[in-house]
Order: C-alpha cells, then structure tokens, then sequence
C-alpha cells in the first residue's frame, strides 16, 4: 500500500492521512452525482467531509469543539486541505441541507475501491465445512433520540428512535448493506434486499422468521440459518445421529416439516427443514435453530449461528468509540449524514488496522490511539505501532533552566 509512510515523522497530521485513504476523484465524483456542491461556495462536501470526520475521530459533541479544534492554527487548517476552518452556524446549515446520501454513495464506493485488501487481511473465524462460501449476517441496533429535538424521529408517545439495519458481510468483516429507518420499522423489512445470489448463507436473529421469506429463499438456493419462534408448530420426520464424546452442546438434530395453519397457506410445510437444539451454558437456556440445509454436521449450523455475535460486536464498537449515539444535528438530514461518515471512519480505520498494524489489535485500542495522536505529525505505521502506554524516558537529559512565574508580579 503506496499510501502509507514507514518512518516516524510526516508533513501531514494523522487525520489527514485518515482523510487521504479517501481518493479526492471519489467524493468528487459523489458530489457532483448528487450535486452536493450546487450553490456553494466555501463550505463543501470535502470542508464537511473533514469536519465530521474530525468530530468523529476526536469525539467532539457539539459544532462548537470541531470549530475550534480545526481552527487552531492555520498551518493546520491548510494541512487539512482546507481554505479556513468552518464556522458553527455554516456547519450547521451544510448538516441540515446537504444530501445525506453523497455520503452513503461514498461508503459503498470505499468498500468497492478497498474489496481486495479487506478480504485478504480480514481475522475471521473460519468454519471449515464452508470455509470458502458466501455468508451474510442480518441484524439491527436501536439508538434512542429526544422525541423534543428529533420530532421526525417518533417511535413511541413520548420517546424517539432511529434503527439502523445491518447486513454484514463475513469476507469483509464489514457491513456490505446498511439503511436507516425509524424505530418503528419491523426488522423484517428493514433491509430492501434479503434474498442474496444462489449459495449466499444468511445469519439471523428470529425477528426475520417468516414463511414467505423462507420459502423464497429456498427457491433462490440461499441457506437460513435463524432461530424459530417458540409458537411454530411442527412434526418431526428424523432424529439425527449425534457424534458420542463430542459437540455434548448440542442436545438434538431432526428433519422436520412445518404444520401450521400459515405453513399450509404459504406452502413451506411442503419443504423438509432442519432444527438444531442447542444449550448456551452462559445464558442456561436452549436455543432451536432451523434452517434449510440437511448435509452440514450439527456443529457447523450451531457456530454458524454463533457467528451473529461478530455483528453484535460491530454494534458495540461503533457506539462505544464513534459518534453514533449523540449527534451534532437534529435534523433526518443532519443524522444521517454523520451516522455514514462514522460507517466511513469504522471502515478506515479497520483497513489501517488490516494493512499498517504489525500486530493485530482490538478496534477500540486502535481508535483511542488514533484520537490520541489525531493532531500529531506522525506517520500512522508508527501511531499503530510504536505509540504505546507506560513510562517513557528520553534518550539525553537536556539542562533545565529556571524562568521567573509568568503570573507572579
């Protein structure tokens, strides 16, 4: 990777070098797609693209603090690209006017330009009876607003919400598909797309069970892999054979066929599916796992099912260490925008984690060394992999010399 510099000094700060990983053609292109620059003069998409970028990274909470941790000098100003740092209120109106989809267009372009590397230097956990197959992972994360402030937002009489619906993708390790909705949207129809090109496996949380999805999935040669609802009825056809003296978590495997009064409607009970019963040992309850495959060992669909708590791990990351959970505007168009940017940062960063780290690191550590050294002029390979805590003691003792108390008369 040309864009990274080996040595320990550089002539831009670290969070422009964030910024560049973002090619100058591709947001261009993106903004003159949804002509996001029409009628502006100063305040772009890249001047915005770099403020939110800012406060994402530095975990600013108001328009306030990026104002004034752009403005800080002008020799950083110029070195962010920028012409002058952006005031509060023209943030503000570019938040509250821009399209928030110039940015939503550019995360899927990122994932395209950086498809290579993201899927050859991933840490995935690796099954090996589908080591080489396509799996996607469904779910969504609820995030809380003011019904007072985000009155687009309502979800409840006195309470409001946004969802964000997630698929993610087990090559990249990365969401692949992403929309926001409010918080009423049913998990169900949340994501436009669910049915996948033939041989894809889905992982999903039970709010997906349904009929009709099933059975399209089958005749699209998808494999689910989800839990059932504790209220579906259905026969047993085989028990499986279970391997003695191993997988002891996994209590049973049968053939079945749903028989339920929808079942029969929607023409599933004609399909053969499988449950797998499953003990979680943390949590001291069984789990019923159905899908459609009928040729994996038991194991192979319980970790499966496991591997949802990778995306439950990606929700987490995202609201504990980026800007997703309090916003600097509160228009649709203002939260939108900055929830994409931070989808931008996470992918950033996990590709500076994927190619510059020598060692492997947790998302966290490396995003609190990043806003440590945000302003800093050091190249990022060092940031990764020099800038560490513990005491550090300096190579010659300078002389120290005394100066009179600047605040004494």
């Amino acid at each position: 990777m040309g864009l990274f510099r080996r040595n320990k000094n550089t002539k831009k700060p670290v969070i422009r070098q964030i910024i560049d990983l973002v090619p100058r053609w591709m947001l261009e292109s993106c903004a003159n797609q949804h002509k996001s620059d029409k009628g502006c003069s100063k305040y772009k998409t890249y001047d915005q693209f770099v403020a939110l970028t800012y406060g994402q990274l530095n975990k600013c909470y108001t328009l306030g603090d990026i104002s004034a941790g752009i403005g800080v000098s002008e020799i950083f100003i110029g070195d962010l690209g920028l012409v002058q740092s952006p005031a509060r209120s023209t943030m503000s109106d570019g938040n509250k006017k821009r399209n928030w989809q110039v940015y939503e267009t550019l995360y899927y372009r990122l994932l395209k330009h950086y498809e290579r590397t993201l899927k050859n230097d991933n840490q995935r956990k690796i099954i090996e009876e589908i080591k080489d197959q396509n799996i996607k992972l469904i779910d969504s994360t609820t995030i809380s607003l003011c019904l007072n402030m985000f009155d687009w937002a309502k979800f409840r009489t006195a309470k409001g919400g946004i969802k964000i619906h997630t698929c993610w993708d087990d090559h990249f390790q990365i969401p692949d598909l992403v929309n926001i909705t409010d918080a009423k949207t049913h998990d169900r129809y949340g994501l436009g797309q669910l049915i996948f090109p033939k041989g894809t496996i889905i992982v999903e949380d039970r709010a997906y069970f349904d009929f009709t999805l099933m059975l399209n999935r089958i005749h699209a040669e998808n494999v689910f892999v989800t839990r059932i609802k504790t209220n579906t009825t259905y026969q047993t056809l085989e028990e499986l054979v279970l391997p003695e003296q191993k997988d002891q978590d996994i209590l049973k495997d049968e053939i079945i066929t749903l028989i339920g009064i929808k079942a029969v409607k929607t023409k599933i009970n004609e399909q053969k599916l499988r449950i797998v019963s499953l003990y979680k040992e943390d949590e001291n309850k069984v789990i019923h796992i159905i899908t459609n495959n009928l040729e994996w060992s038991a194991r192979t669909v319980a970790d499966l099912y496991k591997k949802r708590w990778d995306i439950e791990l990606f929700f987490k990351a995202m609201k504990q260490n980026l800007q997703i959970k309090s916003f600097v505007g509160t228009s649709e168009n203002a939260v939108k925008s900055q929830i994409y940017v931070s989808l931008i940062c996470y992918l950033l960063i996990e590709l500076v984690n994927r190619v510059i780290s020598k060692k492997a690191k947790s998302f966290t550590n490396l995003v609190e060394k990043i806003r440590i050294c945000l302003v800093f002029y050091l190249s990022l390979s060092y940031v990764c992999n020099q800038v560490s805590e513990g005491a550090k003691k300096i190579r010659k003792e300078s002389e120290i010399i005394f100066k009179p108390d600047l605040f004494s008369v």
